[in-house]
């Protein structure tokens, strides 16, 4: 799938010269129209994929378990590792300004034992268990 939908951008150009060529006061229209076309395309775009999806399963395809850029792929990572380094830093303050070097320390243990546990996939593992191998028969079990 495009990154670009061209049929959006041009929607989006349409849009811009009209709020030129209308002014400001019919920005909250044009930008609430624009919206509405989005959310149509993406939900087509949503409906198409999942009916991809359901027709896989039913082909006896595995459904996937993540997608690319999200979840346990490198996107997902990176966007959780930055967000909890962001949010270190008002915690190591607080922790800091609590319990001095201790309740530093203390914050950064935490923040690098999470981020630790997301990249190691640990709750991916749990959510999604790989089935258990096939047994053969007549053998030992």
């Amino acid at each position: 799938m495009a990154t670009k939908d061209p049929e959006l951008t041009k929607e989006l150009n349409a849009t811009l010269q009209t709020r030129k060529e209308l002014g400001p006061e019919y920005e909250s229209e044009l930008v609430e129209s624009f919206l509405e076309k989005l959310d149509r395309t993406i939900d087509q775009r949503v409906r198409r994929q999942l009916a991809e999806q359901q027709l896989q399963v039913a082909r006896g395809a595995h459904p996937p378990r993540g997608r690319p850029g999200g979840g346990s792929g490198f996107g997902g990572r990176f966007g959780f590792a930055t967000v909890s380094l962001v949010l270190a830093v008002p915690l190591s303050a607080i922790g800091a300004a609590q319990a001095h070097l201790t309740g530093l320390l203390v914050s950064w243990a935490g923040v690098i034992g999470v981020n630790i546990v997301h990249g190691t996939g640990f709750f991916d593992r749990l959510r999604h268990p790989h089935p258990d191998p096939p047994r053969q028969e007549g053998g030992w079990s």
